[in-house]
This record gives C-alpha cells, sequence and structure tokens, in this order.
C-alpha cells in the first residue's frame, strides 16, 4: 500500500529532530525610564495620564473623570457591577469604565504589563468602554528587554496594554476606539 502525502510529510517531520539549542543571552539595554518619557510616549499614542497627588483618593478621581459612568468594575474601589472570571459577555459589555493594576509601565512605548490576577475577567481590559490603568511611577522601566525580564512567571495568562484600541486600516485614517476600549487613562501614584 502506498503511502499517502500526508502520511509521508508526518513521517518525515517526525523523522526530523532538531538539538535543543538554549536561548541566546540578552543584552540588557539602558534607556530612558523617566515619567516624562512614559507621558510623552502614552499621548502620542491616544492615552491620557492623570497624577494622583498625594492624599488623594482613586475613587474621587475616577468619580471627576468619568462622572456620567453607569457601570464601574474594578478590584481596586468599590464597583457597581460584580465581575468573575464567570460573568458571561454580555455582561461585561454593559462596563462602562474599568479600574485596574498595572504591574509595571514601559517608557520606549507607554505598554503597562496587567497579568490576569488584576483583570477580573480575561476581557474585561479590551471590552470596557473606558480602561483606567493604577501604575506606581516607582514600576516604570525603560524598555521592553528590561520589562520582558521582570515577566518571570505569567501564571495563565497576561498582556501589555499600550494606549486605547486603535486602528489605521480603513482609509489609513487613525480610529480610536475600534476594537477595543475607547480610552486609556493611566492614573500615576508616586
Amino acid at each position: 500500500m502506498t503511502a499517502t502525502s500526508r502520511e509521508r510529510i508526518l513521517a518525515a517531520t517526525r523523522a526530523n529532530h532538531f538539538e535543543e539549542n538554549p536561548l541566546p543571552t540578552v543584552p540588557s539595554f539602558d534607556g530612558d525610564n523617566t515619567v516624562e518619557r512614559f507621558t510623552e510616549v502614552l499621548q502620542g499614542i491616544g492615552g491620557q495620564i492623570v497624577h494622583v497627588p498625594a492624599g488623594k483618593k482613586l475613587a474621587e478621581m475616577v468619580q471627576q473623570l468619568f462622572p456620567t459612568a453607569g457601570h464601574l468594575a474594578s478590584p481596586l474601589l468599590p464597583a457597581t457591577i460584580s465581575i468573575d472570571e464567570q460573568t458571561p459577555t454580555a455582561v461585561l459589555d454593559t462596563v462602562d469604565v474599568a479600574v485596574l493594576g498595572g504591574e509595571f509601565g514601559v517608557a520606549e512605548n507607554a505598554c503597562i504589563w496587567l497579568p490576569e490576577a488584576n483583570m477580573l475577567h480575561r476581557a474585561l481590559p479590551l471590552i470596557t468602554q473606558h480602561l483606567v490603568l493604577v501604575l506606581s511611577q516607582q514600576n516604570i522601566v525603560a524598555t521592553m528587554h528590561q520589562a520582558y525580564a521582570r515577566v518571570q512567571d505569567v501564571g495563565g495568562y497576561g498582556m501589555f496594554i499600550a494606549g486605547p484600541s486603535k486602528t489605521a486600516d480603513i482609509e489609513q485614517s487613525l480610529v480610536i476606539g475600534a476594537h477595543g476600549a475607547r480610552s486609556l487613562t493611566v492614573l500615576l501614584t508616586a
């Protein structure tokens, strides 16, 4: 019996074993990890940064920023809607503002590392109308090389988020809030 093309390809794949090579050592690049650089890049990609004065409550700041918000989801503030990993997306779709804690930010591209443990639900940062990430200015690194060095064990899931959702695919015009959060506000704490 003659083997089919599929069987020949699978047999060749199984027979072809490569030696495992260790990952190369990637040098650490220095860079600018200042709040000013992070702010400049974040604003350039459509995000907003708000410095939280010492003693100011996050809940008050969020209320001032989003006075007409209906449903607020957050593990950091009193929420108006309860969200967990089992919440259906139809309920998540009603969230106006999600306030989540970012682990660290990267100055070169203004992205913020958000592990699953800080999300309430994997879809929440992407489906909310307005995303607010709380970040300590002490937790800003200069480059993605330094960021990846800090992400040792991501657990089940995590993501880097940079700015609000945007696309320039349609007629090469930049559209903010095209397929995710319409705005990203970073509350920067001391």
